[in-house]
This record gives structure tokens, sequence and C-alpha cells, in this order.
């Protein structure tokens, strides 16, 4: 990248959260007309792109595989902080906007982030080469935790519905907590190395490893900390302020409230897409599978415990229990995501056979 666009991207990851911070100042408590709606949208994504800059300028500076944590762990509390404000005084009607969300969640980055990524990365190299012990490791986590939280509820018989009991629900959020931070302490410390990118040979024979550009200083990664502080809680406020027009316009549409979810979903997972795409392209198909699969375990692992404390003063139930069709979809992705991570190596079949399946779960959360 030359440095003119380097420092276009700094200037504008800079200012576009301080702006997106301002737009939430001036708006906040007040009945907004279309085009500010607009506006407040325009810098919405504008916090979401430049929280995720930053995310990536800290993580260049701690490495991998610390800095897909980074970016998974900052994606997450936009997601959660979504999720609690969309519920906060919504009562009935917002009771499955967790699920729908969280579910989308892994469904965009289990189908869409992996499928996509290894599409990118055979087309690059014939065959997209990770490492299966870690990935293994991440999926079955996925699994576990989806399964328990997302499953279970449907089947269990304590509390009416597709709901947990208040013991259930506590559970399930120490569960959670606890497999993801043994997740994170085997990815960063134990086994660190199941995470890290697999050398490829080049022409000659030899081990080849990408170049990168010198990591930011010090001053860098606590200045884009700052930021990246400034444009999640910019983005979670702002949100807020678009929500309704986003629930006027399902509703008026005629959708299924579950496109709530999936909405919310896409947007906060869209930088993190173009993240593990740009890793793909890069030849580090590892790096895009732990953004992919770390997403996911921080989308479940860290949102279930916090909306089992926000369920405390959330006035609404909490129905987490998937429908016949979702679970059917889920148990798809995590048979094919078996299939793919075991052997190590993938092609285009692979990457084509996710997106088939993410497909199917977008049209039938249009047309159920």
């Amino acid at each position: 990248m030359s440095a003119s666009a380097t420092g276009m991207t700094r200037e504008w990851t800079t200012w576009g959260p301080v702006v997106a911070g301002l737009a939430l100042g001036v708006a906040w408590g007040r009945g907004l007309p279309g085009f500010a709606v607009a506006l407040i949208a325009l810098c919405l994504m504008a916090a979401v792109l430049a929280a995720v800059h930053h995310a990536e300028v800290i993580a260049h500076r701690v490495g991998e595989p610390f800095g897909s944590l980074v970016l998974a762990v900052a994606v997450t509390v936009i997601e959660v902080g979504l999720i609690v404000t969309l519920m906060a005084g919504g009562g009935e009607k917002t009771a499955t906007y967790a699920r729908d969300t969280v579910f989308a969640a892994v469904m965009i980055t289990c189908n869409g982030i992996v499928g996509l990524s290894l599409l990118v990365g055979a087309l690059r190299n014939r065959v997209a080469v990770f490492n299966a012990e870690g990935s293994g490791g991440a999926l079955a986590t996925v699994c576990t935790l989806a399964a328990m939280t997302l499953v279970l509820p449907t089947f269990t018989t304590s509390h009416p519905g597709p709901e947990f009991s208040t013991a259930q629900l506590a559970f399930a959020a120490v569960a959670s907590l606890c497999l993801y931070g043994i997740f994170v302490a085997v990815q960063t410390v134990r086994h660190r190395d199941y995470f890290l990118p697999v050398p490829r040979p080049d022409a000659s024979g030899h081990e080849s490893h990408n170049d990168h550009a010198a990591p930011p200083t010090d001053r860098q990664a606590w200045i884009s900390l700052g930021l990246l502080a400034l444009a999640l809680v910019a983005v979670v406020g702002n949100a807020k302020l678009v929500s309704p027009t986003i629930e006027d316009g399902v509703e008026s549409a005629g959708l299924p409230k579950a496109v709530v979810g999936v909405v919310i979903a896409l947007m906060v997972l869209l930088p993190e897409t173009l993240a593990a795409v740009r890793a793909a392209r890069r030849d580090r198909m590892q790096t895009s599978l732990n953004l992919a699969y770390g997403s996911a375990i921080a989308s479940i692992g860290l949102t279930i415990p916090a909306l089992a404390l926000a369920s405390i003063w959330l006035s609404g139930p909490l129905a987490l229990g998937l429908g016949a069709v979702h679970m059917v979809l889920l148990v798809l992705t995590a048979v094919v995501s078996a299939l793919t991570v075991v052997p190590g190596r993938a092609t285009l079949l692979q990457g084509g056979v996710h997106l088939a399946i993410f497909a199917a779960f977008v049209f039938l959360s249009f047309s159920p």
C-alpha cells in the first residue's frame, strides 16, 4: 500500500469514530427524520469499519493468534451491545432477538466466512491448507456451545417454551464462559502453534513465509486502543438509534422477526468477513479460520453470559431454543465442517458446499 493510501486510511479511521460519537451525542433522545436516520446509519458503518481497522492494528502489534482473538472479542462486544440495546424495554416482541442473532452469527462465520475464505484460498493455490488440530478443536467448541445454548432450551421441561429456567440459564452461562476461557488458553498459550498459519513450500521446495509490514509502535497501538473503545461505544449507541427503523422496515415488509437478527449479524460481521478474505488472499488460511471459528465461539461464549446477567433487568422473556429448520441447518453445518476440517486441506468443492448452506440459511430466514 502506498504512503498516500496509508495516510488516507489512517485519517478516516481516526475521524470516523469521532464523527460517529458526535452524531450519537447530538441525536440521542431525539425523534429522527428519515434523512437523519440515513446519516446515522452511515456513521454506524464508518464506526464498525474503523473499529475493525483499529482492532487489526492492535492485532498486528501483538501477533497471531492473539490478533484474531482481539478482533473476535471486539466484534462480539458490538454484537452483545446491539442485542442488549434492542431487547431493553422491547418486551415480548424482542424475546427471540438474542437467539436469532447468535444463530445467524454461527451460520455466517461457520459457513459464510469459512466458505468464502476457502473459495478464495483454493482459487489462489488450488488447495487451501490449514492446521487441522487447531481448527478441529475450535470447531468442536463451537458445536458444543451451540448445542448447549441453542438446542437444549427447546427440549428442557423446567420452563414452558424454548426457554431456560433461571438455574439452567445460569449453568449455560457459566459453562459457556468456562469453555471460552479454556479455548483462549489453548489458543494463546498451551497449544499456540496449532493456530499459526501453515507454511507452504515455494517453487524451490523451501518453506515460504509471507512478508508483512513492520508492526505498529506502542504509541500507535495505544491510540488505536482508545479509538477502538470510542468506535465500539458509537456503534452500540448509533445502532440503538437506527434499530426502530430496521424493525419497522421488517414489519412493514411482512418479513419474519428473525430477519432483524440476521441483519444485525450481517452488519456486525461484515468487517470480520473482509479481514478473513484478505488473510485468505495472502495465503494465511489458518488466520481466516481463526477469525471465523473464534468469532463463533466468542459470539456464544460471551453473549450468553452477558445476556444471563442482563436478564436480571430485562423485562421480556429470553427464548433461546431453535426451531426444527434451524436445528437441521446446525447439524448439517457441524457434519460438513468436520469433514472439511479433519483433512487439513480443502478445495473449491468444500468452499462451495459451505456457501450453499449459508445461502439456504439466508433464504429460509426471509422465506421460512
